[in-house]
């Protein structure tokens, strides 16, 4: 069975492995993506210095990168990345620089559409051919996947799901973590650096009024935003991940309740709502479904 190496590369660190055909993870490793400091530059240096590495005890049959900004999947090139978070990464052409040096097939697609398609393939979304994958974390991402094939809309734009507009903000200003964070800061007179996810939810568990309360309006924006994309979109199931979406115990009664008044009838008995499984290595998974689609490995 054949060895690629999956790369997926996000705003703090790089996370790498080499993965059997069948998604078997074999050696999986991280490092910090110094994105400041080195920029894009420094990031395809680390990507082609992991190549390398691997190269030297794995017979590689192809080299599959998930990344952030906005992918041009079928140049594998950075069509655009936000300054602040990754300098001089826009119009970086990956897929060119790492076949021309080793001669190997590369696919380069978007990090919330290879973790979207890592959970319909081995995770969470295994088994349905249509879903929606939104991540919660600073913002909002979404991947579209209709008949196991992603959907990259006409400018690669597909799924930013996150410029919505909900009562009048955007669904990520409304309903992400980082906003979750910021309102419970402001209520509670706190500076929004000294709290995290983490802490609003075990606060949450201890019935702090602030917490809860802002955790309900939250999953109303949520419950807003995922029926609208339902709406146009009719998903077999809709997958949520990102760092907060590990509270499902908590969160999944919430927000299955509140798309019960969002949603009609028919949309909702026949909509699946699932969190994310495969955690960090969706993004690597899903890299390498991309590549085994694009190549006719896979269905």
């Amino acid at each position: 069975m054949k060895n690629f190496i999956c790369i997926d590369v996000g705003g703090t660190s790089i996370k790498y492995s080499v993965i059997k055909e069948d998604g078997n993870i074999i050696t999986k490793n991280s490092m910090p993506t110094e994105a400041i400091q080195k920029g894009g530059t420094g990031i395809l240096q680390k990507i082609k210095s992991i190549i390398r590495e691997y190269k030297k005890d794995y017979d590689i049959s192809g080299i599959a990168i998930s990344t952030a900004g906005m992918v041009d999947s079928k140049e594998g090139k950075i069509l655009y990345a936000l300054e602040d978070l990754i300098p001089n990464y826009t119009g970086i052409e990956i897929k060119k620089e790492v076949e021309k040096e080793f001669n190997i097939l590369c696919e380069v697609e978007n990090d919330v559409n290879c973790a979207g398609l890592g959970e319909m393939w081995l995770g969470a979304g295994k088994g349905s051919n249509s879903s929606v994958c939104l991540t919660i974390g600073t913002g909002i991402g979404g991947c579209i996947i209709i008949d196991n094939k992603l959907i990259p809309g006409f400018s690669n734009s597909a799924g930013e799901v996150g410029y919505i507009y909900i009562n009048g903000k955007s669904f990520q200003d409304r309903a992400s973590t980082s906003s979750l964070i910021k309102r419970i800061a402001k209520k509670k007179n706190m500076n929004y650096m000294d709290l995290n996810g983490k802490i609003v939810f075990e606060l949450a568990k201890e019935n702090d009024k602030d917490c809860l309360e802002e955790i309900d309006n939250m999953v109303k924006d949520l419950a807003i935003g995922i029926s609208n994309i339902c709406y146009i979109i009719n998903p077999q199931v809709v997958i949520l991940g990102g760092g907060i979406m590990a509270q499902e115990e908590f969160l999944k009664p919430k927000i299955e309740k509140e798309l019960k008044n969002t949603l009609i009838e028919s949309i909702y008995k026949n909509t699946k709502l699932e969190f994310a499984k495969q955690k960090n290595d969706a993004g690597m998974l899903g890299a390498l479904y991309n590549f085994l689609q694009k190549r006719d490995k896979v269905e």
